[in-house]
């Protein structure tokens, strides 16, 4: 009767260790599995257009001919390529409702040397001092901005809170 359960016992142990060598090789094999799955991110796509948003403007409510109006905004660039070295190449479009075209404005180079950097930042633009079209003595208008970086890329548009012009007189 020893001996039987002596063979029993043996039995048991030696599928004990298969199983567990069997399970290693299990949980191995899931290890592996998981860490192939999960290190094969997919690239993340770089934007190549600018982004910028409204921050704020000087003003809501303008005289005419009298006063300057500053507009803020954020701006993001993957490229590092807004602005240009030269004075006369403009970047930056601002459009008053009112009218069917835009202004255009010079930006400098953000970056030194023209390098390509991921840049972010604040920028400010001061306009001229607007003015009434019409006969009337108040009007109001939207102004509506849009960046073009060196490699014709444009950015999204963004629009200003209303701005009052009134008469001078």
């Amino acid at each position: 009767m020893r001996t039987i359960v002596l063979k029993v016992r043996k039995f048991i142990d030696a599928n004990r260790a298969r199983n567990v060598h069997g399970l290693s090789r299990y949980l191995l094999f899931i290890g592996l599995l998981s860490i192939c799955t999960f290190s094969c991110k997919k690239k993340e796509e770089i934007p190549t257009n600018p982004v910028i948003s409204f921050k704020s403007i000087s003003a809501s409510e303008v005289e005419q001919f009298n006063n300057h109006v500053v507009i803020q905004f954020e701006y993001e660039d993957w490229q590092g390529d807004l602005g240009e070295p030269d004075p006369d190449a403009y970047s930056l479009s601002v459009k008053d409702s009112r009218l069917s075209a835009p202004d255009w404005f010079h930006i400098p180079p953000m970056t030194p040397d023209l390098q390509e950097l991921h840049i972010k930042g604040i920028y400010s633009v001061e306009l001229p001092p607007l003015f009434l079209l019409g006969n009337g003595s108040q009007e109001t208008t939207v102004l509506s901005l849009q960046l073009t970086d060196r490699a014709g890329n444009i950015s999204n548009l963004i629009t200003t809170p209303i701005v009052l012009i009134v008469d001078s007189l």
